[in-house]
């Protein structure tokens, strides 16, 4: 496992609620167990300009914020969070974990904001040299279960109609079956349950 998973580059997303950050905590915790050189980050944000644009993007006062804004400010933190830290960590041979990624703003602002999917990918593919990881794996829930799972004040994003979120999981749905390297794991279970899931997905996986 150890050699398999040095310098890859590994994101769980899903919708608002589909415990994406629990799952990235204990799949770190895994690999530290099986000797993997492990890094993460968090995306938006982890660098000083991006923690600035994510300042921006998640204040829900900013209620006026276009479609468009929104997905060159994600691009934009994306694009420094890839030159600071996942590349070099890549060309250091560890294993990347991230929460979301460039299928966030597909499903979001591509897919329920409308943006469109192929233009997000488009603008990624130009703004750094990997946008799609080695795998993904999309924690699908329904809107009732991540709505239970969320507390706190919802920031911006979180904030938005229902309808959004509902166009936002067919949008996760739809790269699913899109794109290549990605796979879906049922996240409406307990989160043992879930964890057994990914781990036997990344266990199994035959990267290409």
């Amino acid at each position: 496992m150890k050699n398999k998973l040095r310098g890859k580059f590994i994101v769980l997303d899903g919708p608002d609620g589909c415990g994406k950050t629990t799952q990235t905590k204990l799949l770190i915790q895994w690999l530290g167990e099986q000797a993997v050189p492990t890094e993460t980050f968090r995306d938006p944000g982890d660098t000083d300009i991006g923690e600035k644009i994510r300042q921006i993007l998640l204040n829900p006062e900013h209620i006026t914020m276009s479609t468009s804004a929104e997905v060159l400010l994600y691009m934009a933190a994306r694009a420094q969070l890839w030159e600071e830290k996942i590349a070099p960590a890549l060309t250091q041979k560890k294993c990347v974990i991230l929460d979301r990624w460039l299928s966030s703003t597909c499903a979001y602002q591509g897919y329920a904001g409308g943006f469109g999917i192929e233009q997000v990918i488009k603008l990624a593919a130009d703004s750094f040299k990997m946008p799609w990881p080695d795998l993904t794996i999309i924690l699908d829930v329904d809107l009732e279960t991540s709505a239970n799972r969320l507390s706190g004040r919802p920031d911006r994003m979180e904030a938005k109609p229902r309808q959004y979120h509902q166009k936002v999981r067919e949008g996760f749905l739809e790269l699913v079956r899109q794109q290549k390297n990605f796979l879906i794991v049922d996240a409406a279970g307990d989160i043992e349950t879930v964890q057994k899931k990914i781990l036997r997905l990344i266990s199994e996986v035959s990267f290409t």
